[in-house]
């Protein structure tokens, strides 16, 4: 069985104070009814502070990128021990903002991957397809081509020890959703190109779906054969909304 997962991405989101009531929130609301790993990933000005609160808990850290680099003159970057030294289990790479905002191509994506791994973490790769691609019927050439060049070179214990997160950009905040055949057709198709690479690592990987998740349609998504939970966004910033979304597992 693979694992339920269901990872709130906070994006630049959450002070220090707006963190403290958001886990609050959480913790009080107590562990899920349900077996999923819940994950929260606050902005890096609020880890320490998300892992003081959350120690000992049901709740897992993650963090929203990280450098590639394990330490130098990289202004501005954030590197695995950095993210080890505050608690951090998790680390999403490659997200859609990332590499439209930052130009972030699969190779950087990939070599963060392997940083990630060798330093214990466990990466959360983002994949793709924006609303052209879909209508230009290039999902599976963009969501493979995102697919092989970001886990290049990946022995098939890393792959083992990550998680994929499908996430179409046309449904990424804007409310639009793909309906669950719509996200199980792209989840099955992104699995048969992990057998591919490894046929025991494709059954094992957890592969999450991303984009507009709400308490109201993670049923229906999250009951699809090869949907292994969810990357949330805006839904994540409110207890309840989360919670509702694990529970709906």
């Amino acid at each position: 069985m693979r694992p339920i997962i269901i990872a709130g991405n906070w994006k630049m989101n959450g002070t220090i104070a707006e963190t403290e009531t958001l886990l609050q929130g959480l913790l009080e609301a107590g562990a899920p009814s349900s077996n999923a790993t819940m994950i929260v990933c606050p902005p890096f000005t609020a880890l320490y502070r998300a892992s003081q609160l959350l120690e000992g808990s049901h709740i897992a850290l993650g963090a929203q990128d990280m450098s590639q680099h394990e330490k130098g003159a990289y202004t501005g970057e954030v590197s695995a021990e950095m993210l080890l030294t505050v608690s951090v289990r998790y680390v999403i790479l490659g997200h859609s903002e990332r590499r439209q905002y930052h130009a972030e191509s699969d190779q950087l994506v990939n070599a963060k991957a392997k940083a990630a791994l060798s330093a214990g973490l466990i990466p959360i790769i983002c994949i793709g397809e924006t609303l052209t691609e879909r209508e230009e019927g290039r999902t599976e050439e963009v969501v493979a081509g995102q697919l092989e060049g970001s886990l290049a070179g990946l022995t098939a214990d890393q792959l083992k020890k990550s998680i994929l997160a499908y996430e179409p950009v046309w449904a990424i905040g804007t409310g639009k959703t793909a309906t669950p055949d719509m996200a199980q057709a792209v989840h099955k198709f992104l699995r048969s190109r992990l057998a591919g690479i490894d046929k025991e690592a494709a059954t094992l990987i957890p592969i999450l779906y991303g984009g507009s998740v709400k308490p109201g349609n993670a049923g229906d998504l999250l009951g699809q054969p090869d949907i292994d939970g969810a990357l949330v966004g805006g839904a994540s910033l409110k207890a309840a909304d989360f919670c509702g979304i694990v529970n709906a597992v």
